[in-house]
């Protein structure tokens, strides 16, 4: 089909960002916010990096990062209060579970909970419409991400809007688009079970402020962290889940297809999947 060919001709000329080019993984309806984030910290020395592995079927899951990692089931992330990594108080669980979004994205520009504050230039907190019909949850910012405050920019961005006007959506009117990690781990890095467990908080709440007809998980450690399941991302494909019972769908992170041509077919037959859940 032509708009297989489309995906596939930028997978095989471009790499990617949504981890950097390495690898580019209420009831009442909130206003859009700006995009981009404020500078945050200066960098400090760049924490031990790991390899990037985003899509990775063989990529370790969410549990298997340690006892500590937040990792989904039925009722959300788990929302749990870990201090700041500088002993800055910070917003506790019944308080960030009832913030609006104005508020919630407040907080997130000044979070301190987690050692990526330290390294990162911008917050990533989210693109797109708060109003959407879907919202597409990723990994973790990369290196375009963290200069521009905006996730999924440059060849996996470019990828991914693709993807969403196959089924004729976009960010622009339908999609809201965040990720589990709102900081940039250096290196990309894989996310680390800490990071995770600080920040699955503000996505738990952006998800109930947006209150979405269907949510994407791209890449290994989104998909495992909403479905709460520990199997390869490509075990969780193919099949409707539910978050909070809202139908979610796993397919590969669009950085993962500028890797592996291979997955590109794959995932055109999970945004089907996706579209047909969207039309019933």
């Amino acid at each position: 089909m032509a708009r297989i060919a489309e995906w596939t001709a930028i997978s095989t000329t471009e790499t990617g960002s949504g981890r950097a080019s390495a690898t580019p993984a209420a009831s009442a309806r909130p206003a859009p916010g700006p995009s981009a984030g404020e500078r945050m910290a200066a960098r400090s020395a760049a924490r031990a990096s790991g390899t990037p592995r985003d899509g990775d079927e063989d990529a370790p899951d969410a549990r298997a990062l340690g006892a500590s990692g937040a990792v989904a089931n039925d009722a959300g992330p788990e929302d749990v209060d870990v201090g700041s990594a500088d002993g800055a108080p910070v917003a506790s669980s019944a308080d960030r579970a009832t913030m609006d979004y104005e508020t919630l994205r407040d907080e997130a520009m000044g979070c301190t909970r987690c050692g990526l504050s330290e390294t990162r230039n911008n917050v990533v907190f989210s693109d797109g419409n708060p109003n959407a019909r879907l919202v597409v949850v990723g990994e973790a910012p990369g290196a375009n991400e963290d200069r521009t405050g905006v996730p999924f920019v440059g060849a996996a961005g470019k990828l991914l809007d693709l993807i969403l006007a196959s089924v004729d959506l976009s960010r622009e009117d339908s999609v809201y688009i965040c990720n589990v990690l709102k900081c940039r781990p250096p290196g990309n890095r894989n996310p680390q079970a800490e990071e995770i467990q600080a920040c699955s908080p503000f996505l738990k709440r952006q998800l109930a402020l947006v209150q979405p007809e269907a949510l994407l998980a791209v890449g290994t450690f989104a998909a495992q962290l909403l479905t709460g399941r520990d199997r390869p991302l490509g075990k969780l494909r193919g099949e409707v889940h539910s978050y909070e019972g809202i139908p979610l769908v796993v397919t590969y992170h669009p950085a993962a297809l500028l890797r592996n041509s291979g997955w590109v077919r794959p995932t055109w037959d999970d945004v089907q999947l996706l579209r047909r859940v969207m039309d019933e």
